[in-house]
């Protein structure tokens, strides 16, 4: 099982040069700097503190580049997990105890799916569920900075987006003028430096214009009521501390476990979702279940120093691909790099203005938001549509570990149905023609079927799906041959249901005098067949490993 665990580290490190590590430290440091006011502003949103959100990007980060499955990936807070950690936050019953377990059962949940190889599953969830998924997040992240945003200085804000919305209609006449300048002034920063400076984030260029002119504006025009870190979080430190926790009853882990379940779900699906996209920019090949294991690991390790939840973050990793990283080295560099900012400049930090950062969060949930594939898919089929918009009016709307849980239940309806599609049933009652499908028994074509003898083949997996469809068809024909063989070669797997109805048939079909005889049965299908006992009662002789003996086994029932 361990064999499956192989970080990228330790594999480019046996061919590792000085240019490649050059490029890696400029690649890193960049990354780091691009990663500061995103950590600062995920924390803050997510209902912790500041340095909390620092402390996720260094340990976070660190752990997963040391361990992941990915040369590029770079990890730390996202967006995404805002509304779920929030809300554990915001719960008294829990607090950030209560999401300090949350994560670990989230970690052991991801190094669980990374053991059994589950990587290659997640990433294969449709992509209208993942689309719905991120752009519902989206809007619930830009609801919750309007208060910030416009400086309506609400005390407290209610958890559900409808009632936010109320709150905020309610509170409009409030709007502070300076505050949705500053908010503003630093998207319209955010958008427009890019133009000019390639290298430089448009968020920090933000943060360090507005936080000057805050500063100016609170000590020169003395205007007060502009709302910075600092008023809201007077204890800032600049230490990594280890934070111990009580041991949670039995109780209080099951009330976590449905928030846990949706941490792992998101943290598994934004993080391989990131490194495919990574391996198609820079031609590589990522390991999905160390990735799962690394940040399973990341995700036990950080609430031990009171960070919040790890995943693979997108737009850092395209930042760390575009400045020249190509191994796990930058993201241990850009972890370096976020300690040293941590420990020498988070001081200045209560100087920033949260108008600044509201406008921070509205950007990456514009681009969170995915809006032209929403649209693009919408259009598409009327299945897609469906499930895309489901799954975004119930993140939205609902709460976040429903729609996980609704999509991943659509996802699974979506595979049935599909393979349901792809999966047929055909009669051959005359000759059986051998000469399209390249498996020639005795350099014999064709085969000849005697009268009473029928030949059904299935072509897909036997589970419960195809084996109801099949059953249906067998009702449908409703003849009674002398002889049914059942052609199994393109079955690759039977699932319990399947097996009852092949069972099911069987046993009608002896009541009626009718033979069964299986044909094509691969190994993996002939071991349930053994196991369940049905081998015995179609008997072994009836089961055949290729068309031309179950034909030449059918034929000799016929007197």
């Amino acid at each position: 099982m361990l064999l499956n665990f192989k970080p990228k580290l330790f594999i480019t490190l046996k061919n590792y040069t000085k240019d490649k590590f050059i490029a890696d430290l400029m690649a890193g440091l960049i990354v780091g700097i691009v990663a500061l006011p995103l950590a600062i502003a995920f924390g803050i949103a997510s209902g912790v503190s500041p340095e909390q959100g620092l402390i996720t990007a260094i340990i976070g980060g660190f752990i997963v580049s040391f361990l992941g499955g990915s040369n590029v990936q770079i990890g730390g807070p996202t967006g995404a997990f805002i509304i779920v950690v929030f809300g554990i936050v915001a719960n008294p019953e829990l607090g950030i105890s209560g999401l300090a377990i949350a994560t670990i059962i989230a970690g052991i949940m991801l190094m669980l799916m990374g053991f059994l190889k589950l990587g290659t599953v997640i990433k294969f969830i449709p992509y209208p569920i993942i689309t719905g998924f991120t752009s519902g997040i989206a809007l619930i992240i830009f609801s919750t900075q309007i208060n910030d945003l416009l400086g309506l200085s609400i005390d407290k804000m209610p958890g559900d987006f409808i009632s936010k919305w109320e709150i905020y209609f309610k509170n409009m006449g409030n709007i502070n003028l300076v505050a949705a300048g500053l908010s503003f002034l630093s998207i319209l920063l955010i958008i427009i430096t890019p133009k000019f400076l390639k290298k430089i984030p448009g968020s920090l260029v933000a943060i360090l214009v507005v936080t000057v002119i805050t500063y100016l504006l609170k000590n020169y025009a003395n205007i007060s009521e502009i709302t910075t870190i600092g008023d809201k979080f007077p204890d800032l430190s600049a230490s990594i501390k280890f934070t111990g926790f009580e041991l949670p009853s039995m109780e209080k882990i099951n009330q976590l476990l449905p928030s846990a379940f949706t941490i792992a779900m998101l943290g598994g699906i934004e993080s391989l979702l990131s490194a495919t996209v990574a391996d198609g920019v820079v031609g590589d090949s990522h390991n999905s279940n160390t990735e799962l294991i690394a940040q399973g690991a990341a995700n036990i390790a950080v609430p031990f120093f009171g960070g919040i939840p790890v995943t693979g973050a997108i737009a850092r990793t395209m930042t760390n691909i575009n400045n020249g990283g190509r191994s796990p080295v930058a993201g241990i560099v850009h972890a370096v790099v976020l300690l040293l900012i941590m420990l020498f400049l988070v001081p200045l930090a209560k100087y920033i203005p949260m108008a600044c950062l509201a406008g921070v969060l509205v950007i990456v949930s514009y681009n969170m938001s995915e809006w032209r594939t929403f649209r693009s898919l919408v259009r598409n089929s009327k299945s897609d549509a469906t499930v895309l918009i489901t799954t975004f009016f119930v993140t939205t709307i609902f709460d976040l570990t429903i729609a996980i849980e609704i999509g991943l239940l659509l996802a699974m309806l979506l595979f049935m149905r599909r393979m349901i599609e792809v999966s047929n049933v055909s009669v051959t009652t005359d000759i059986l023609d051998l000469s399209q499908e390249k498996e020639i028994y005795r350099e014999e074509e064709k085969l000849a079927l005697k009268k009473g003898v029928e030949v059904y083949e299935i072509d897909g997996p036997f589970f419960f799906g195809i084996a109801n469809k099949f059953d249906a068809y067998m009702k449908v024909i409703g003849d009674k041959p002398k002889v049914r063989i059942i052609r199994m070669r393109k079955v690759p797997f039977m699932d319990s249901t399947g097996l009852r109805n092949l069972e099911i048939l069987y046993r009608l079909s002896k009541a009626e005098g009718i033979v069964i005889v299986l044909s094509g049965v691969n190994e993996r299908v002939r071991q349930m067949l053994v196991t369940s006992g049905l081998s015995k009662k179609i008997g072994e002789e009836n089961i055949c490993d290729h068309i031309s003996k179950a034909v030449e086994k059918g034929n000799s029932y016929i007197k």
